[in-house]
């Protein structure tokens, strides 16, 4: 019997391991005396229920077999938390195969922590690279590519950043994104969802914007400007504003919830099923997330990014993508090129058809079972 633990650690985790495990659960089913159990280990990285509880119940995950419930922290406090308590999953499971996805404190954490133990590690959205090593998401990708066993690479520049840094062609398997996996899978419930009746709104006629990197959030000066922006924006569309834990902290630490108008609705984080109806109906998304930049890609979304570099350039290279770096006149100018219909069409970029994950188990199986 062969044993597969997956690790979810933070809320863009979910999307990925969801549809991994329900091609494992697929296979299964085919072929049911298969020998080969799939467990899923939820470090707790993200812990709370809008960020993490809602996540296993929108995308239909089973309840985590372990979780490990390490909570905040530094950067090197988190990281040695989930090490601790992940070698100890290990230990007892003594597992075939770690699957590790993304690139949040809990990937490095559970890649290294297996590797050492001499247990394989297969990393999901492999090779992605923004050059910017002052984020902290670029020193888990590096060192986790560096040391994993199977990279399953979601775009072609993907696969050329990971052989410039040396890795063996028979480690690189270019399959896809599992974030659209989820996304297409999930399409027919976001169809049903009523989030827009909730907050009064029509499709085409609001913006969504998200907010959390600590260089947009953590400086009381660069906060003030992008409200600023959101401000003026909001003279023009009406703004959905689901506000991180991180963000929604430094506003109230800054004082800065006051500046928000009644244009302006602020709200918790979303489920994962009612945040893609909100972008699926929106006539742009302004953000600094990773994962949005691909499904708003994915929807035909204009998608203004306010950071100076992206892990994920097919987005601007071929999708609805646009960097507006750290000048906010930049970003308030793609958003009025939006709103008069100048802005640019997108494509769907190659592999991108809801079936990586499928790819993926084929693969792994073929190696356990070889």
């Amino acid at each position: 019997m062969k044993k597969i633990i997956s690790v979810v650690g933070a809320r863009p985790n979910f999307m990925k391991v969801a549809p991994i495990n329900r091609a494992i659960q697929n296979f299964l089913r085919e072929h049911s005396d298969f020998p080969l159990i799939h467990k899923i280990c939820h470090t707790g990285q993200h812990y709370d229920s809008n960020m993490s509880d809602v996540f296993f119940k929108d995308l239909e995950l089973p309840e985590p077999d372990f979780y490990l419930g390490v909570g905040s922290g530094s950067h090197a406090v988190q990281t040695a938390r989930i090490m601790i308590e992940f070698e100890k999953i290990l230990i007892s499971e003594k597992p075939d195969l770690v699957i590790v996805v993304g690139d949040v404190n809990s990937t490095i954490a559970c890649s290294l922590t297996a590797v050492k133990l001499g247990i394989k590690v297969a990393h999901v959205e492999a090779g992605l690279r923004s050059f910017d090593r002052t984020m902290p998401e670029e020193i888990n990708r590096i060192l986790t590519d560096a040391i994993s066993d199977y990279l399953f690479v979601s775009e072609e520049s993907g696969v050329k950043n990971l052989k410039r840094e040396g890795i063996p062609d028979e480690k690189i398997f270019f399959v896809g994104n599992v974030m659209i996996d989820s996304l297409i899978s999930y399409l027919p419930k976001v169809e049903r969802s009523e989030i827009l009746g909730f907050f009064s709104l029509k499709p085409s006629q609001y913006g969504v914007v998200t907010l959390h990197r600590p260089s947009n959030v953590d400086s009381k000066e660069r906060l003030k400007q992008i409200i600023d922006l959101l401000v003026d924006i909001s003279e023009y569309k009406r703004i959905v504003f689901p506000i991180h834990p991180r963000t929604a902290q430094n506003l109230e630490k800054y004082d800065l919830l006051k500046f928000l108008n009644h244009n302006i609705i602020a709200t918790k984080p979303l489920g994962y099923i009612d945040f893609i109806a909100l972008i699926k109906n929106s006539a742009f998304v302004l953000t600094d997330s990773g994962g949005i930049q691909e499904e708003t890609t994915y929807l035909g979304i204009p998608c203004i990014t306010l950071r100076n570099s992206t892990e994920r350039p097919v987005t601007v290279e071929i999708g609805t993508n646009v960097l507006s770096g750290e000048d906010i006149t930049v970003a308030f100018k793609y958003i009025m090129e939006i709103l008069n219909g100048n802005f640019k069409n997108g494509k769907i970029p190659e592999l991108w058809d809801g079936k990586a994950s499928e790819r993926i188990v084929k693969i792994l199986i073929e190696k356990l079972f070889e």
